[in-house]
């Protein structure tokens, strides 16, 4: 809890911290990388570095941290830790790596906001990172003992025994460990770490959804053809070779209960859907269950056979499905952009969204516009980090 002399300093500055966060971000991860090469090598996403998205979404945290601490939301608290600290958890991240984001995050500030930025000024912004970084680090301590595993240590080896073309730019992998075992349990809608190593030696790592049963012992994914790991994994992995894969993580998860439930995705945002249903079959689950998927066109759509098989076998699903370009083949087909005219969403609806940014804001705001509380929408983005 930061003190209330650090609450007005915050109040008088965040407007001008806000402001320079699109200058200060990209700085920080410059000064950060140059005196750390390893972190961009190893940890860090580069394409989502060269393409700007991860400076974005870290310039959005602080700022959303540095709102929340003037006007306090515990859901909305609730929703940015989580989403941050399983990300994190992913990845190995643990509190000795916080220090040398400080170090380079408050220099850059610094570089940038010059003499604005008085002792009184630094203090404050000071105690306000720690106390976020206390907060996740929490967290994240909760997430490595809920999962079974020292923190950081999510790491191990399986083998690829099955490889689908799922899509023309997609493939699916199932993967199991080395030594006969289940790879180890997890929660319908997580997603797995993979790391894999680049031809000049960097180990590069991305996010991928599980699609799998959570009752069978192999590990499935699915992996569009987009960006540097998904790149190598398309063009160099095959049956029998080896995956580095982190232990599962992830906060989009099924609500408990039998409300409506409402599935919406776009593109490779199906793949924590097809996880959610491969759980609904197994489970029997009798909820009302409205299931919204959007693609390009039906010969690019990935998993088109397994998402239409999995509804059907729901006794109360129904699916609906938009495409830009194609002829509407029947009642249930739509061609252009997925709205939700015509589709009925109870207002006790539970709501989760997987998929582009813009796809999850329109979708967000069309819900609201039709009575579902925010609290009940939850969502996956699949731009950066995934």
């Amino acid at each position: 809890m930061i003190s209330s002399d650090t609450k007005l300093v915050l109040e008088a500055t965040v407007p001008v911290v806000e402001a320079a966060l699109p200058e200060i971000t990209p700085r920080f991860y410059d000064r950060m990388f140059t005196a750390r090469p390893e972190l961009l090598r190893d940890l860090f996403n580069r394409t989502n570095q060269a393409t700007g998205g991860q400076p974005q979404v870290l310039a959005g945290a602080v700022a959303a941290f540095a709102r929340l601490q003037l006007e306090p939301d515990a859901g909305r608290m609730r929703f940015i830790i989580d989403r941050i600290a399983h990300k994190h958890a992913s990845l190995g991240i643990v509190a000795d790596q916080y220090p040398i984001v400080h170090e380079h995050l408050f220099a850059a500030i610094v570089d940038v906001l010059g003499e604005a930025v008085t002792p009184e000024v630094a203090a404050a912004w000071d105690e306000l990172y720690w106390e976020m970084a206390h907060v996740l680090i929490g967290r994240e301590t909760e997430l490595y003992r809920a999962a079974g595993v020292e923190p950081g240590d999510v790491w191990k080896s399986a083998r690829v025994v099955e490889r689908e073309q799922v899509a023309p730019d997609a493939v699916a992998f199932a993967l199991e460990s080395l030594d006969g075992e289940p790879l180890g349990a997890f929660v319908p809608g997580q997603y797995i770490s993979v790391q894999a190593t680049m031809d000049d030696g960097a180990r590069q790592i991305r996010q991928y959804s599980l699609t799998g049963s959570t009752s069978d012992p192999a590990w499935h994914i699915s992996v569009k053809l987009d960006g540097e790991v998904s790149s190598h994994l398309h063009e160099h992995v095959f049956e029998g070779d080896l995956m580095t894969v982190s232990t599962p993580f992830g906060d989009l998860t099924l609500p408990e209960g039998d409300d409506p439930l409402l599935l919406a995705s776009a593109g490779i945002g199906c793949t924590p859907v097809i996880g959610l249903l491969n759980h609904l079959v197994s489970t029997g689950d009798t909820r009302p269950i409205t299931v919204l998927h959007a693609d390009r066109s039906r010969s690019r759509q990935p998993h088109r056979g397994d998402l239409a098989q999995l509804v059907d076998r729901l006794p109360q699903a129904e699916l609906l499905q938009w495409y830009e370009h194609g002829l509407a083949t029947d009642e249930a087909t739509r061609i252009g952009y997925m709205d939700l005219e015509g589709v009925d969403i109870a207002p006790d609806t539970t709501a989760l969204l997987c998929g582009p940014s813009g796809f999850l804001g329109a979708i967000r705001d069309a819900l609201l516009e039709r009575d579902v509380p925010e609290d009940r929408i939850h969502y996956e983005s699949f731009s950066v980090m995934k």
